[in-house]
């Protein structure tokens, strides 16, 4: 798996380049690395969607109230 900091980068750039589509871009594409069966692949485009999501709706890591 890729570090945090490069977890974060790849989501800004998804979002930069994908707009409001962004998420669904990387949940789409971890839906077809794990029909491929790449596990891992599958598990650092979900992080990054996880990621993109905390972006688009600026709310910080961790529990929600």
């Amino acid at each position: 798996m890729i570090d945090d900091r490069e977890l974060w980068a790849c989501a800004s750039k998804i979002a930069e380049m994908h707009g409001s589509g962004a998420w669904f871009y990387a949940v789409k594409r971890a839906d077809d690395l794990l029909d491929a069966g790449d596990s891992e692949g599958n598990s650092v485009f979900l992080a990054i969607a996880s990621r993109i999501e905390q972006l688009q709706t600026k709310s910080p890591p961790g529990k929600r109230h």
